[in-house]
């Protein structure tokens, strides 16, 4: 048993090691208050360097489903629903 769990740590640790980046993160994504800044960052590393939530998840130290959930929340709230107002200005001559 002891060598199987050593084999999967071996196996673990050389997965992280492959996805280790240096990544530059522009700090004007963190300007808009409306967005927590996990949801930002991951919607940042999704969308712009077109990394997967396991990556992402591996990169940031945390679960792939709750970058999942910060990610998906971040669409949410940057998507006008049928409840906001949106406001349209016509000139007509």
């Amino acid at each position: 048993m002891k060598q199987n769990k050593l084999k999967i740590k071996k196996i673990e640790e050389k997965k992280k090691s492959d996805l280790n980046y240096n990544i530059d993160i522009p700090v004007e994504i963190f300007q808009d208050r409306k967005v927590a800044v996990l949801e930002r960052l991951s919607e940042y590393l999704k969308d712009k360097l077109a990394l997967s939530y396991h990556e992402i998840a591996v990169l940031l130290n945390r679960d792939d489903r709750t970058i999942w959930t910060c990610y998906n929340r971040a669409k949410k709230k940057r998507k006008i629903g049928p409840n906001r107002w949106k406001i349209e200005i016509f000139k007509y001559e």
